[in-house]
């Protein structure tokens, strides 16, 4: 039940955003459905609106909040929806299944009946629950429900969660956003209580439950912030109840009344006190403080000892059969009891990870790693590493690289040969992912080392597949297809699938660098296993390796192909970084494609954070070549940092890209000295590596600069056409290839005005205008006249590209289809705008 305050507070300046949801609430109920994001500040009103909703909704309700653990509980609001309804949402939830096999359960439970679903508080949502977030946006609209997710609006720019909301827009998710009350309102609330209206909303802000804790705590002055605030209404309790309120503030979310009464005993006097205060509200599995940041501060007002002793009691009551552990791990934690940390955290940290929830599961392992003094190197090493592949899979590569390393030296302390080399091989993986492909490729190359002279074993089998992903990364195939044959024969021997299938998708991807297409099927076997296996961090892998060399060669086919499936597997399934190289990927697609503006809004916001400084390579990239494409002085900030940390990974796949790009830019603002020295050993790289479209492009770029060299014998065809002045020819391969802006180019160098008129209209229908300049100039030189000057502003803002007059002259013709000069003549109205009638 609303407290009397809050709803009143509620219809004060909240009608219109009421109406929203309610109408939204209706048109979903009718088959369209949708998901709503409700943002605000903390205590601005969001979790009343929703209960307002929900009591006058006729629908079906499910309510779940997140909590604001030091851990959070993967799936907790759909874990809370659950418990409550069972049914094969509670049985799917309750065997600790992952996101993608709880999700179309939830779905099918919106579209069999109108349901009105609210996730609260989101800001403390773990991986998995955002996850689920992200496909109801997409999903939403095939259901007859309402999804209402609710979030404060104040996240860090590094909040996991601005990463799923960059994505909601595109979804057609309709926001709302709360703002505090006005002045006006305030002072209407104020009134009975003959309180200085001004002054109380000066200190408040208009926030609402700010202004009502003032208002609640009756007394004569303000208090000077919230805190205060609520301790003022806390102590207008008598002690008993202050107590139980206190006991309480230690559990976030509802907390159960066998909880209740371990904690401060249930006293119907103690506990009627404090519902009829405001500040607790019964829930339908116990009680709950009614505001999250009132329970706050009363827990930061609680003895040290008392809390200590506080979360030992709800420890010893929560845990037990089908307790959970996530909780457990939380007040283990709170309760500086170190083996109950060592007990549930890795439980926790398992689960977490099983559900997707990669973020939650490394700060577990973090956890137990901190306060677990006690523990044996060998088990010690085991979190270690476990908790380094989680710290590695959400691109905390430093932190993953500390772990690892640590680890070595634990199973070096042990004196266990193949442990080591394992922890080697894991060490040196996540270390090239990080861009230190030096440290990477020793590590590599040492635990090769310590096991070849000794007898066969599965974590050779390892060393070999980690010494052909390292080649594959540096584009050296021959070594790559050896160490890759090695490490099939051995993980063959041994039945060893997790080796096997890394393997495979590494020898199909080193195949088709070089144009072999029986590499294709490799890496296809490769994906199919691994899908029907459940290995989800080889799906990832597999699906980034499609396409990658879909945007090396320019296999639209791959892309168009992998790419959707590939980025929605990786959304449900945690595998961020994956993900992340994904977007890239396609972007870079997008931008050969010609279209730009789909290529820079394909980058992934994850980017613009700390993480995997190699993905976001590709990414500059694309942002550099669509700068200088259009013009933009930006374009060498973008360039000079993907130039810094291509030469810090060291590796082909990322110099090559990177050169190619810097000498266009430098072709189209006429620098070239800088660059062309650069250029020269990055080129023979790629010729040694038979990298033929990095070859092809960047000898293109050289020989525009006035660079007389002979034609790499291994150019991408289009490329070596241009070089040799077989314009036309090199024109019509791009356009087989629809590549417009490399037709363009082509076409560009061509002795023919017709060729430069079509270049021309390429590039400024690209919006290409350096390289259009470029092409006015040379048919200036040449005596062209009458050269088309381009479409005017007006003309480029036109959404049909259509001058003023001939918007005129449809408008004419709109009207004139729909005045009929006779009955027979108005079925000209229901033809396509496109279509003339007869009568025009």
């Amino acid at each position: 039940m609303i407290p009397a305050m809050v709803a009143t507070t509620l219809l004060l300046e909240r009608q219109e955003q009421s109406n929203r949801l309610r109408a939204a609430l209706d048109e979903a109920a009718s088959g369209a459905g949708r998901l709503v994001l409700l943002t605000g500040e903390a205590g601005v009103g969001k979790t009343a609106l929703v209960e307002h909703l929900s009591q006058c909704s006729g629908a079906r309700v499910w309510m779940g909040s997140c909590e604001r653990l030091f851990t959070a509980r993967p799936l907790g609001p759909v874990a809370d929806i659950a418990s409550k309804t069972g049914g094969p949402l509670g049985a799917v939830v309750g065997r600790g299944a992952p996101v993608y096999e709880v999700f179309p359960v939830l779905l099918d439970e919106l579209r069999a009946r109108p349901t009105l679903l609210v996730f609260e508080d989101v800001h403390w949502a773990d991986e998995a629950t955002l996850d689920v977030i992200a496909l109801l946006a997409r999903r939403m609209s095939t259901t007859c429900s309402l999804a209402i997710v609710t979030c404060r609006d104040e996240l860090a720019l590094d909040h996991p969660l601005r990463l799923v909301l960059g994505g909601l827009s595109a979804a057609g998710v309709q926001r709302l956003r709360l703002s505090p009350l006005s002045l006006e309102a305030v002072r209407e609330l104020a009134a009975p209580h003959g309180v200085d209206a001004d002054e109380l909303f000066r200190r408040t802000g208009g926030n609402p439950f700010f202004v009502t804790e003032a208002l609640a705590s009756e007394r004569p002055e303000l208090p000077p912030s919230v805190r205060d605030a609520v301790l003022a209404r806390a102590a207008g309790l008598d002690p008993a109840a202050r107590s139980l309120l206190e006991a309480v503030s230690v559990v976030t979310g509802s907390v159960p009344l066998d909880l209740v009464a371990a904690l401060g005993g249930v006293n119907a006097s103690r506990l009627g006190a404090c519902l009829s205060s405001g500040m607790l509200v019964e829930s339908s599995d116990g009680i709950v403080f009614r505001h999250e940041l009132a329970r706050e501060a009363i827990a930061d007002e609680i003895e040290p000892l008392r809390r200590v002793s506080l979360h030992r009691t709800a420890l010893r009551v929560l845990r037990g059969p089908g307790a959970d552990v996530a909780r457990l791990a939380h007040h283990a934690d709170a309760a500086g009891d170190i083996a109950a940390v060592e007990e549930f955290a890795p439980i926790a940290a398992a689960e977490a990870a099983a559900r997707g929830a990669h973020r939650e599961a490394a700060a577990q392992y973090r956890r137990v790693l901190r306060v677990a003094t006690n523990l044996g190197p060998a088990r010690r090493a085991d979190l270690l590493e476990l908790g380094g592949l989680e710290c590695y899979l959400v691109d905390r590569f430093d932190e993953a690289v500390d772990w690892l390393a640590a680890a070595v030296e634990l199973r070096r302390s042990h004196g266990d040969v193949a442990a080591v080399a394992d922890a080697l091989r894991q060490l040196s993986s996540v270390q090239r992912c990080g861009g230190h492909r030096a440290d990477a490729l020793t590590n590599g190359k040492a635990a090769v080392a310590l096991l070849a002279d000794g007898p066969p074993r599965p974590e050779l089998a390892g060393a070999y597949a980690n010494l052909a992903m390292l080649a594959l990364n540096s584009s050296d195939i021959e070594s790559g297809v050896t160490s890759a044959k090695l490490a099939l024969d051995l993980a063959g021997d041994f039945g060893d699938r997790d080796i096997f299938v890394h393997a495979l998708n590494t020898m199909g991807g080193l195949k088709m660098l070089v144009g072999d297409e029986s590499g294709r099927a490799l890496l296809e076997r490769s994906l199919d296993i691994a899908l029907s296996e459940g290995r989800d961090a080889d799906v990832g892998r597999a699906y980034i390796h499609l396409a990658d060399i879909a945007q090396r060669h320019r296999r639209w086919d791959l892309i168009d192909r992998y790419f959707g499936p590939g980025s929605e597997y990786c959304s449900v399934h945690g595998l961020d970084l994956w993900a992340r190289y994904l977007h890239v990927y396609y972007a870079r697609t997008e931008l050969d494609r010609g279209r730009w503006t789909n290529a820079v809004a394909a980058i992934p916001a994850s980017l613009e954070t700390a993480g995997t400084p190699l993905a976001r390579i590709g990414a500059l990239v694309v942002l550099g070549l669509v700068r200088a494409r259009r013009g933009d002085p930006a374009q060498w900030s973008a360039l000079d940092e993907a130039a810094e940390l291509a030469d810090r990974s060291g590796e082909l796949q990322w110099l090559g890209p990177v050169t190619a790009a810097r000498l266009e830019a430098a072709w189209l603002s006429g620098r070239h000295g800088d660059e062309l020295v650069a250029s020269g050993p990055v080129l023979q790289s790629c010729i040694a590596s038979r990298a033929a479209w990095w070859a092809g492009e960047i000898a293109w770029w050289r020989h525009c600069a006035g660079i007389d060299e002979p034609v790499p014998d291994c150019a991408a065809e289009p490329w070596a056409l241009q070089i040799a002045g077989r314009t036309q020819a090199a024109a019509d391969a791009w356009h087989r290839l629809e590549c417009p802006y490399e037709e363009a180019v082509a076409l560009a160098f061509s002795d023919d005005n017709d060729d430069l008129r079509t270049a021309l209209d390429l590039f400024e229908s690209l919006g290409a205008q350096p390289a259009a300049s470029l092409v006015t100039q040379r048919m200036r030189r040449g005596g062209v006249r009458r050269i088309p000057r381009g479409a005017r502003a007006a003309t480029k803002a036109n959404p049909a590209g259509l001058t003023p007059r001939e918007m005129e002259v449809l408008k004419l013709i709109v009207r004139a289809c729909a005045t009929p000069r006779s009955p027979n003549s108005s079925w000209c109205r229901r033809r396509p705008l496109t279509t003339m009638c007869r009568r025009c």
